[in-house]
């Protein structure tokens, strides 16, 4: 809650400037909560593709029982204009490219445009906030808010300021996130990649450099993701997963009895020259694994999958 004298008005009309997917999807969760949603990207075909995305959304977002009594993806607001789409917002989340001169003159813009207690998210990967709101006047009131593809199923979303951005406006995007079904997660710190990036990007360098050791295939090398680990990470994380693997005795059993070999593994990991040529075996393993299915094809399987996971995690 805010420690400002007066209240602030509840949040209503949220703002989402730069459509793509992240921004479709950020509407489509956005709409159906119930919330009036004005989308702002001068892209030529940024309308029409943002109101299909958010149309094939819906039906995931009914199944699972996020669609709020009398909401529609048709209420959706197109405006190309930023001020004009900024105007009246009470919260605004912002998806531009991943370039930090381009968000930092940006920021200052939206900066110049809206009321000061007006929460702006970025949607930023990973890049710092301390930076991108070195310009801003009202810069307490700029935050990271950066969710997991597609943000209106995953429900992850990494909270951190900036140097400047105050503590109150986390406390107010957090609470807001978590109204919308989302789950939020405060970083006490800034590092490049946030979390769970930086978790990923961990991952995937040591599965390259198995695919560089021709160690499997990199079918192989992603079913023993998919198939293994992944099953228990969507339930648990790294160190919940260890302490369970500890029997009884929890992680201080695990580390008692396993941590030195694990430290053999640790020593022992890679890091691959991702060369030209390494990049094409890449490549040409995940389209053997793929198979004949199209990009939208495993897009529609995954999310498909999704949907029954998260089913299944609400009962």
């Amino acid at each position: 809650m805010s420690s400002s004298a007066t209240p602030l008005p509840a949040i209503r009309r949220v703002a989402i400037v730069g459509a793509g997917t992240i921004g479709a999807s950020w509407a489509a969760l956005f709409l159906a909560r119930g919330l009036e949603v004005v989308v702002s990207d001068p892209a030529a075909d940024a309308e029409s593709q943002t109101r299909t995305r958010v149309q094939e959304a819906w039906p995931v977002l009914a199944e699972l029982g996020r669609v709020a009594p009398g909401a529609s993806p048709d209420a959706l607001r197109f405006e190309p204009d930023l001020e004009a789409a900024l105007a009246g917002a009470d919260f605004v989340q912002e998806n531009a490219p991943e370039r930090e001169d381009f968000k930092t003159g940006l920021f200052a813009r939206i900066d110049a445009a809206l009321p000061a207690h007006v929460i702006v998210a970025s949607s930023s990967s990973g890049l710092i906030m301390s930076r991108l709101q070195s310009r801003c006047v009202h810069a307490s009131r700029f935050v990271i808010g950066h969710p997991f593809n597609p943000p209106h199923l995953i429900p992850l979303v990494e909270v951190v300021g900036g140097d400047q951005t105050s503590a109150d406006t986390i406390d107010r995007c957090i609470a807001f996130y978590r109204s919308m079904g989302k789950y939020p997660i405060r970083l006490n710190k800034e590092v490049p990649g946030h979390i769970a990036n930086r978790l990923q990007a961990a991952l995937w360098r040591e599965a390259i450099h198995l695919a560089a050791e021709n160690v499997a295939s990199v079918a192989d090398i992603d079913a023993a993701v998919s198939q293994g680990p992944g099953l228990r990470w969507a339930l648990f994380g790294p160190h919940m997963t260890f302490n369970l693997g500890g029997g009884a005795g929890g992680l201080a059993h695990f580390m008692d009895h396993l941590l030195g070999p694990v430290q053999t593994w640790w020593d022992d990991l890679g890091a691959p020259d991702v060369t030209p040529e390494l990049q094409q075996r890449l490549i040409e393993g995940v389209d053997a694994e793929a198979g004949k299915r199209s990009i939208a094809d495993l897009v529609q399987a995954r999310d498909a999958q999704l949907t029954a996971l998260l089913k299944t995690l609400q009962r």
